[in-house]
């Protein structure tokens, strides 16, 4: 009994972990209007680009880094 509820719990955590990790925020530009933004996922077109190579686990951590970005304070 004891081995199968361990066996399950191990199989729970190992689907959970992939969704806990989705979480993730980036700054990213617009390259039009050079304003940045903070978005949970990794942009995949070519009008915005991502400031820095860091992803955040919060967006108070991403909105802090953001206020101290150079290309962004500006705009």
């Amino acid at each position: 009994m004891k081995t199968k509820l361990l066996l399950a719990t191990v199989l729970a955590v190992s689907f959970a972990a992939p969704v806990l990790a989705a979480d993730e925020f980036y700054i990213v530009q617009d390259s039009s209007t050079k304003k940045c933004t903070i978005v949970s996922q990794k942009p995949t077109t070519t009008t915005t680009t991502v400031i820095g190579n860091n992803t955040f686990k919060t967006r108070v951590e991403a909105e802090n880094q953001m206020k101290t970005t150079k290309v962004c304070e500006s705009h």
